[in-house]
């Protein structure tokens, strides 16, 4: 008689154990979400992936947002700094963390593309484990920004927007 009391409460035990054990794992670990936000801070990952940068004054509603200013690689185009937050649609979010860590590396997108040559992807291409993992957790803690950029734009396009233009000494 007892038994069949308590198997309610027994099952309720084990149900909210598993449940809270899935949530702690959800939950980011505080200390690699501050160590990605020192080393996106000290790469200057904001400077190309926030609207407003550019000219000082970034919009810290839409940090790593995407850019409102472009670069123009001669020969290439004008690329824009895209949405690095956790939107799914329109940032990061429907990216495997293997597929954020091959871009930060390799400069290919998931999709095959190459990433602009502004992107400074093969400076970071002996990025250690530890620290592409920090940045994904900071990147993924971000509040979700939705907003695309525009471009990019090939060699023949005109950009709609303001952007710097790279030059080749002697071209």
């Amino acid at each position: 008689m007892i038994g069949r009391a308590l198997r309610p409460v027994l099952l309720s035990c084990i149900l909210l154990s598993t449940t809270g054990a899935a949530l702690a794992q959800d939950r980011p670990n505080p200390d690699k979400v501050a160590r990605g936000a020192y080393l996106v801070g000290i790469l200057g990952c904001g400077d190309c992936h926030t609207a407003g940068a550019m000219a000082g004054r970034p919009d810290t509603a839409r940090l790593l947002g995407g850019s409102d200013v472009g670069w123009q690689v001669p020969g290439l185009g004008t690329f824009v700094g895209p949405n690095l937050t956790p939107d799914r649609d329109t940032g990061l979010g429907a990216w495997t963390d293997a597929e954020i860590v091959k871009a930060l590396r390799t400069g290919v997108r998931p999709d095959g593309r190459q990433l602009a040559p502004v992107m400074p992807y093969m400076g970071y291409s002996r990025m250690t484990d530890t620290d592409a993992g920090a940045i994904i957790a900071y990147l993924r803690s971000l509040t979700p920004v939705s907003g695309t950029v525009p471009g990019p734009f090939g060699p023949s396009e005109k950009p709609t927007l303001p952007y710097f233009a790279l030059t080749i000494p002697g071209k």
